[in-house]
């Protein structure tokens, strides 16, 4: 199927996706923020670059669009046109997390991916309890890496 974008209506699109200050993350470190945890931004001496560091805590945080981290959920779908590209990109950022935040295990700091769809979509959690859950991690000794993700809310509505 070609492109229904001319490749300068194509560019255009893809220059206006974010990196970093997406509106998941900005309501992450909002509602951290706000409860008193103070972290640093994007720190390039560690691994993977998380986007927020608490040095205090010994903790660091990844807030992953489902889309480009190649989650399992339903705001994943990869794209009809250049299907092999796009599975190739998506595969290569999902390897490069992993071997990041093994990095970061192996280093001694305790990791958080926090997903998109966890903040929006059909199995969303509430804000707060995003929020919750991240403090509670941050307060804890658990040294395990913890996925927030509204597939996990989703299957416990099914066990119930």
């Amino acid at each position: 199927m070609a492109d229904v974008l001319t490749p300068a209506q194509r560019k255009l699109n893809m220059s206006r996706i974010r990196g970093r200050d997406t509106k998941p993350e900005m309501l992450i470190r909002r509602g951290l923020h706000a409860r008193g945890f103070r972290y640093r931004l994007q720190d390039r001496k560690l691994p993977g670059r998380p986007d927020l560091v608490f040095p205090r805590y010994h903790a660091v945080v990844f807030v992953h669009g489902c889309f480009w981290h190649g989650h399992s959920c339903p705001m994943f779908k990869l794209p009809v046109t250049r299907q092999e590209f796009w599975a190739t990109k998506i595969a290569s950022n999902r390897a490069r997390d992993e071997r990041a935040a093994g990095d970061l295990l192996k280093l001694g700091w305790r990791v958080v991916n926090v997903w998109e769809c966890s903040i929006r979509g059909p199995a969303k959690l509430t804000a707060d309890e995003v929020i919750t859950r991240c403090q509670k991690f941050l307060l804890s000794d658990e040294v395990t890496l913890l996925d927030i993700s509204g597939v996990a809310r989703a299957h416990e509505k099914n066990q119930r």
